[in-house]
């Protein structure tokens, strides 16, 4: 269970971040065209997982739009939004914002496995069942390189550290 923090209000999650070395736990979530996919979908190329609570707060739209920007740069890299969002809504947000570079992808109606299985899932406070805000960067072969769970919510990710990692 970790830690964080809702503008300096302690909450919790259900557990901690996949360690990294390990293999990334399999997931299945839905994607804008209500497909489901899963990491093996992914397989051979390096991904991103932009966690977060929900696109309607501009903590998480910024993330998006800022990962949206990095991903153009990034070589053999996917970089995959992740919230419990309706796939409507990350739709409708990459539509208007014009997000092109980012995968949607909505836990919605995975049963809370994906909250569990990566720690993400918030247990109390106003924002419990949501996932917290964290970045998970998995390599080709499905293996977790690096990750970041973001001490106070409210906060961006640390992009640096993110490309740091994707080197």
């Amino acid at each position: 269970m970790a830690t964080i923090t809702l503008k300096g209000n302690p909450i919790h999650t259900i557990g901690d971040l996949p360690a990294a070395g390990t293999q990334a736990p399999d997931f299945k979530l839905t994607a804008t065209d209500l497909s489901e996919k899963t990491l093996a979908d992914f397989k051979g190329s390096k991904l991103v997982l932009n966690i977060f609570p929900s696109l309607d707060t501009p903590t998480c739209a910024a993330s998006v739009r800022r990962f949206n920007q990095l991903a153009t740069d990034l070589e053999n890299t996917k970089v995959l939004a992740i919230s419990k969002d309706l796939p409507f809504a990350h739709a409708r947000f990459c539509s208007s914002e014009g997000i092109e570079n980012v995968i949607d992808l909505s836990g919605f109606k995975c049963s809370g496995s994906f909250g569990k299985d990566y720690g993400v899932e918030i247990v109390d406070g106003p924002l419990a069942e949501l996932y917290s805000r964290a970045v998970v960067v998995i390599d080709e072969n499905g293996k977790v390189i690096y990750t970041q769970q973001v001490p106070e919510i409210v906060d961006e990710p640390n992009y640096e550290e993110v490309l740091e990692a994707l080197k």
